[in-house]
């Protein structure tokens, strides 16, 4: 992220909401803090985020090799 007019860049934290400034000084950008950088680690480790994809052609053949395995 080039910021060629020196402005100040700041962003909610996807956790809490709260601004965070975005340079060295945050080392923990985009979160506010270690916590919510956890919080949001654990959210993703137990999958209550995913990332949106379609289902792979390939999911029912894989259910159907299984099955013939079993």
């Amino acid at each position: 992220m080039s910021n060629t007019d020196n402005e100040i860049i700041s962003v909610p934290c996807p956790i809490c909401k709260k601004n965070v400034v975005w340079s060295e000084q945050s080392p923990y950008r985009p979160f506010c803090s270690k916590r919510c950088q956890l919080i949001d680690l654990g959210e993703w480790a137990a999958e209550e985020k995913k990332i949106p994809t379609e289902e792979s052609p390939f999911s029912t053949e894989l259910d159907e090799v299984m099955e013939k395995l079993q």
